[in-house]
C-alpha cells in the first residue's frame, strides 16, 4: 500500500483502515518528544477521573491510553477501526487487563448503552472525518453513551501548525501542491486538518461545554531532536514549561495536536 493507492480508495472507513498499513501507530509515542502529547493528555484526563469511573476509548489506536488506564485500575472499553492497530493492541493485552476491545466505527456505537460511561475519549476519529455530518454524528454518539455531566475528550490536528511542521521537513514546502496557496488550508489527505476556530465551532455545534483547550504537544515535533537529547532532569523541566504554556491562548495555534476537555450538558 502506498499513498497513490490509498488516495484511490473511495470508501472512507476502508481508507482509514488502510492508512494504518502505512503509518505505524505503535511508534507514535516512542520518543521523549512524542510522549509530550501522551503525558499531557493523561494529565488532563486524570484531572476529571474519579475512582470507579468507566472509560470508553473510541478510536483507541494500538491501546496506549486504554492500557495505561486499565493498569491504573479502571474498567476500559476500547473501539478501533484499523486492522493493523487491532492486531498490535491485542498483542499487548495481558490477562490482568480489564479491557473490552472490539473492532468498530466511531459513527456507530450501538453496541454501547446510553448514559453508560463517565469518561469518553475521542482522540483519533476527528483526524479522519471529512464531512460535517460525520463529525457531528461522531460527537452525538460520544454524547449518547456518556453519562450526564460526564467528560468527553476530543483531539484534532491543527492546520496552521502542520504547515510549519511540514516546512521543517521540506524547505520547498511553500512551493508545493499540498495546500491552498491563498488560504493556507492544508489538503485533507491522509488526515483532516482544522484551524482552532473550526475546532471550537464543531464542538459548539455538537452541544458540548468546553472546559479546557490544550496545546497537547506544543512545539515538540518541531523541537524533537533537541527534546529527545535532553537528560531526565532537563526533560522534566521542559515538561513543566510545556504545562505552564499549554493552555495559554497565544500557544494554542502552535501545536500539532489540540485537546479539548468537554462536558456533556
Amino acid at each position: 500500500m502506498d499513498f497513490n493507492e490509498l488516495y484511490c480508495i473511495k470508501n472512507e472507513a476502508e481508507r482509514v483502515n488502510r492508512t494504518y498499513d502505512i503509518f505505524d501507530e505503535e511508534k507514535r509515542f516512542s520518543s521523549k518528544a512524542a510522549r509530550v502529547e501522551f503525558i499531557t493528555t493523561v494529565q488532563y484526563i486524570e484531572k476529571y477521573l474519579k475512582p470507579g469511573d468507566r472509560i470508553l476509548d473510541i478510536g483507541a489506536g494500538t491501546g496506549a491510553y486504554s492500557i495505561y488506564f486499565s493498569r491504573n485500575g479502571y474498567e476500559v472499553s476500547a473501539l478501533e477501526l484499523a486492522d493493523a492497530n487491532i492486531r498490535a493492541f491485542r498483542k499487548k493485552i495481558m490477562p490482568s487487563d480489564c479491557i473490552d476491545l472490539v473492532q468498530g466505527n466511531a459513527l456507530d456505537l450501538s453496541r454501547y448503552p446510553d448514559n453508560h460511561f463517565d469518561i469518553v475519549l475521542v482522540l483519533g476519529p476527528l483526524y479522519h472525518l471529512k464531512n460535517d455530518k460525520d463529525k457531528q454524528r461522531c460527537i452525538e454518539e460520544a454524547k449518547r453513551v456518556c453519562k450526564d455531566g460526564g467528560k468527553i475528550f476530543f483531539a484534532f490536528i491543527s492546520n496552521d501548525m502542520v504547515t510549519l511542521t511540514e516546512f521543517a521537513y521540506d524547505e520547498k514546502y511553500f512551493l508545493g501542491d499540498t495546500y491552498d496557496h491563498e488560504t493556507f488550508k492544508v489538503f485533507d489527505f491522509p488526515f483532516v486538518f482544522h484551524t482552532l476556530d473550526e475546532m471550537r465551532q464543531i464542538l459548539r455545534r455538537g452541544g458540548v461545554k468546553i472546559l479546557n483547550e490544550v496545546a497537547s504537544d506544543g512545539v515538540s515535533e518541531l523541537m524533537a531532536e533537541r527534546i529527545n537529547n535532553l537528560d531526565e532532569l532537563s526533560y522534566e523541566q521542559y515538561l513543566r514549561y510545556h504545562f505552564y504554556t499549554c493552555e495559554k491562548p497565544e500557544m494554542l495555534g502552535r501545536s500539532n495536536h489540540l485537546l479539548f476537555a468537554t462536558e456533556k450538558e
